[in-house]
Parts: structure tokens; sequence; C-alpha cells
């Protein structure tokens, strides 16, 4: 099993100077945002994270790929650092706390390409999340002071929480009565959002969560740490890992279950 450690140090440094960047602007009054072509909306903020650490990677890592929400993808190689710079912009230009920047390093093996590092860090929660292939996943203030995560061990879907973000994406995937039912049939559902569900799969305080649309960028680092953590991560299609366009996270024992009530 290759080692990571130097990597997952890297992308600590890398999440600490995003911190400290998304922070200084969080809930600024003069904070500048634009809309996408897509309708969503961007900060400065996210650009401006997002070009520091590509500047770190270019220093630390040159021979490395990078694909970022922000600014496409550079290089070519087979390692390539996939970055969100804020994960959750709606949330961050409303000034709720809940948004986070995601930073994983994705490697080329014989199965094609799957996250080996990735790190959450979201500072207006003072939480971070990291997990590296074959190294377990962690929470904490810094790689020497965490605690190991863990999946939870609920196997019925009647004694199941549910994370998820919205109703309408199911709707329009065509899934709303499914999803209508999983909602019906366990024990409680929330509508966290973003980044966080994934983190609370990993950490056993929820046991399932999906979402219907997301890019690379949206998975890759929660991949990683729902994995490591004991979990599943795959897309609808049952596909293992973040690639199949959307998302479904369980402890495992559920992820039959999951996606039988929304998967394709």
């Amino acid at each position: 099993m290759p080692d990571y450690h130097d990597d997952l140090r890297l992308a600590h440094v890398l999440a600490d100077t995003a911190d400290a960047t998304t922070m200084e602007r969080f809930k600024a009054l003069d904070l500048k945002v634009e809309t996408k072509p897509d309708m969503t909306p961007v900060s400065e903020a996210d650009k401006a994270a997002e070009e520091l650490i590509r500047t770190s990677l270019q220093r630390a890592r040159p021979r490395d790929a990078v694909l970022g929400e922000e600014f496409g993808s550079e290089g070519r190689g087979p390692r390539r650092w996939v970055i969100d710079p804020i994960d959750g912009t709606k949330n961050y230009v409303r000034g709720v706390p809940v948004w986070a920047t995601l930073i994983a390093l994705m490697e080329r093996g014989e199965e094609g390409d799957r996250p080996v590092v990735g790190v959450v860090s979201a500072p207006a929660l003072n939480r971070r999340w990291w997990a590296a292939l074959g190294a377990g996943a962690y929470t904490g203030r810094s790689l020497t002071s965490a605690n190991r995560l863990s999946v939870s061990r609920v196997a019925r879907v009647q004694d199941a929480s549910f994370a998820f973000s919205s109703l309408g994406g199911w709707e329009e995937r065509g899934k709303l009565g499914g999803f209508l039912d999983l909602t019906r049939d366990c024990w409680r559902t929330r509508g966290y959002g973003d980044f966080w569900p994934y983190m609370m799969v990993a950490e056993g305080s929820v046991d399932m969560c999906a979402e219907p649309e997301l890019s690379l960028w949206d998975m890759a680092a929660n991949a990683v740490i729902v994995r490591e953590a004991g979990g599943a991560f795959t897309g609808l299609d049952g596909r293992e890992g973040p690639h199949s366009g959307n998302a479904a996270a369980s402890n495992g024992l559920l992820h039959e279950d999951l996606l039988a009530y929304l998967g394709d």
C-alpha cells in the first residue's frame, strides 16, 4: 500500500491557506458575488482560495494535474488534485456557516482514477475531517490531535437517519417517489446539505445520504473519507467512487436498501 502521509500533510497546509482566505471574507459587507453560466453563485473568496491552492500545488507538486471548480483542469499525469474552494457557496454568501473547502488527491490505478487523500475543512464550524487510503479517517484540530472516524452499525432503514440536500433534484430525476418513500420509512430525516451529511455518515451520526446531481469536486474528498471510515460511497447506479455525477453514501449495511429506493 503506498504511503500518502506527505500528500495528506500537504493537503492540510492547503486547507489552512484556504481557511484563512475564506474566513477573512466571510460575512464581509463588500463581498463580491457573481452568477456563473449555470446560474450558481461564485464569490471572490471562491476564486481567491482556489488560486492560492493552485499556486501552492505548482510549487509543491509541479508534476501533478489540478482540477478545480472555478478554473478548470490543467496538467496531465497519473495524479490529480481535485479542489472545491467553497462547497456551499450559497450558504457562504448568506452568512450560513455550513460550507467547506474540499481537497482531494486522485491517483490512476488499474480500475481508473480513485481518491486516495481527502481533506474537508469547515472553518466557520471549527471542524475538519480527513483520510488517506489505507490509513483510516479522522477528525480534529490537526494531524496530531485527532479522533478516528467510524460509521454507524444501524442495519435497518426503520432505525436509520437519512440526510439530503433538496427535493427539486429528485423530482427532476424522476426519483421523487422513491425519495419520499424512503423519508417515510426511515426513522429520521434532515436536510443538512453539501459536504456535511457525508461527514456525519463517516462520524456515525447519520446513517445514509444521497444527492441526485454533483460534480467530481463535490465528491472526491467525501468519498475517500466515507470509505476509510468503513462506509460505502457510490453513484446512484451503484458504481464505486465519485464518478457517476451523483452520490449515495451509507454505513455500508444500509447501502443496498438506499439504492433500492433511489438507485438507477
